[in-house]
């Protein structure tokens, strides 16, 4: 039988998209939509490295299917996935749906702040991450939709940029970001109106943060 030369095959990827995918069968990555270059080529953030991907390149098992004014579809595995400019990464297996994840990959949204989609309690819910709140802190408005009982939880003050609110203490089965999900944390819910979650340093400390440039990726500690 003839000798096949080995090809080497160059990999990059060109979107503003991160989401994750699924390079190995027992390792999941997330992909993030950063931006775009033109209507050809797009910047992806690919577990935490960015990368540029032209339409129809496929780098890591994800193709570049297409891109809009403020997303891309990618494919993987041969389905096709919407990834948001902004939004945080798709949980694509690995951890899966059991929340089994180590790492999450953050883009910086307006302002310059870190935000991210996820769930509280299953239900889901809009974080902004805030390295000077003492714990995840929302709004009562938000508290209700999450079907949050916080009347009968322990009363306190919290400072906001308005000044002191009151604010009741409730406890929080679970938050979930991408195919990470931290357990059994506590939250203040403020008499007051807030467009995010805060996501306090009662969730951040379980993870080492690093920051490059407009990600942010948190490496859940042993």
């Amino acid at each position: 039988m003839p000798h096949l030369p080995r090809r080497r095959l160059a990999l990059s990827l060109s979107a503003l998209v991160l989401a994750p995918w699924l390079v190995a069968p027992a390792r999941a990555q997330s992909v993030l939509l950063s931006g775009t270059l033109g209507s050809s080529k797009a910047l992806l953030v690919i577990d935490g490295q960015m990368r540029t991907v032209a339409i129809g390149q496929t780098v890591g098992g994800v193709t570049l299917r297409s891109i809009g004014t403020d997303e891309a579809v990618v494919l993987i595995g041969g389905k096709p996935f919407s990834v948001r400019l902004g939004a945080s990464p798709v949980s694509l297996g690995g951890g899966g749906s059991g929340g089994g994840g180590s790492a999450i990959v953050l883009p910086a949204g307006p302002g310059g702040h870190f935000m991210a989609n996820g769930s509280i309690n299953g239900k889901s819910a809009n974080f902004m991450v805030d390295t000077g709140a003492t714990t995840i802190a929302m709004g009562m408005a938000e508290a209700q939709r999450l079907g949050l009982r916080y009347d009968g939880g322990r009363r306190g003050m919290a400072s906001t940029a308005g000044g002191s609110v009151p604010m009741y203490e409730v406890n929080l089965n679970s938050v979930r970001i991408g195919d990470v999900e931290v357990y059994n944390l506590s939250a203040g819910v403020v008499q007051a109106d807030m467009p995010y979650i805060l996501l306090g340093n009662n969730f951040l400390s379980r993870f080492n943060m690093r920051r490059d440039g407009d990600t942010m990726r948190l490496e859940k500690k042993p």
